[in-house]
């Protein structure tokens, strides 16, 4: 068996070890769920009246690409928290005694973190379609900001694996991933419109790949007005462009870190 195929083996192995803990632990299931659902009438319900998107837009079909975009950034936190809880409790150790790919240990983890993303991004278009969102675009566009979704989502979990292996704890990781996501999600156009920050801090609001992620699932959904003006920033005037450019440079440069500091500290 080569290399690398010994590698993707192991790394299904850990993938479905990880899925299997939802049959065994569901309540960890029921959180996942349950945080997409509350965010999306939280914020339809007790903001809808009192934001206005402009552009002919009702907030609502301005509020769900957001709220997909932030679920996923959110999600990717169970990454870290996964890996520092399995390396907390050993597992992580009686992984390393195993003649297994020391890199499938993440990859798996990281894997299986897709099949949550996925399920609340089920929940949450189920929710949202009750609220009021609708899907204007075509099937085919719909499916790719879906797909977007998932792959920024996988590619962000790449972040909280190389911080969940830096920080074994998950109280510290936990505490950590909000400082960073919370400013990461709040500051782009995800809740309100690009129009109503200041100018210099629209500048970072346009550049924020949650915030080109939201506008490329808007554009997709066709939840845009086709006739509202375009930003200037070159991020904006190509969002899923610059959303894909994002996953690439993170997953270049945090997956390596990951697997590089995972193995070092299996030494």
């Amino acid at each position: 068996m080569s290399t690398l195929t010994r590698a993707l083996v192991d790394t299904h192995v850990v993938a479905k070890r990880n899925l299997l803990k939802i049959l065994r632990v569901p309540e960890i299931l029921v959180a996942v769920l349950i945080s997409p659902i509350m965010f999306v009438v939280l914020f339809a319900y007790v903001f809808g009246g009192a934001i206005d998107p402009g552009d002919g837009v009702s907030y609502r079909e301005f509020l769900i690409p957001g709220i997909f975009a932030q679920t996923v950034v959110f999600g990717a936190t169970f990454t870290g928290a996964g890996i520092a809880e399995d390396m907390q409790k050993g597992i992580i150790d009686r992984f390393r005694s195993l003649p297994m790919s020391q890199s499938a240990v993440l990859a798996g983890r990281t894997a299986s973190d897709v099949v949550y993303n996925v399920l609340s991004l089920v929940i949450m278009s189920l929710t949202g379609l009750l609220v009021g969102w609708r899907v204007h675009g075509t099937l085919l566009e719909a499916a790719a900001a879906f797909g977007l979704l998932v792959v920024f989502a996988y590619a962000v979990s790449w972040i909280m694996a190389l911080v969940g292996v830096l920080v074994p704890s998950v109280e510290v990781i936990n505490n950590a991933s909000f400082i960073v996501i919370m400013p990461l999600t709040f500051v782009s156009n995800a809740f309100v419109p690009l129009d109503s920050f200041p100018e210099p801090l629209r500048r970072v609001v346009e550049w924020n790949p949650v915030s080109t992620l939201t506008q490329a699932c808007r554009e997709l959904f066709g939840n845009t007005n086709p006739a509202a003006p375009v930003p200037d920033a070159w991020s904006m005037q190509h969002p899923a462009l610059y959303t894909l450019l994002c996953v690439g440079v993170i997953l270049v440069v945090f997956a390596p870190l990951a697997i590089a500091r995972f193995r070092s500290t299996s030494r």
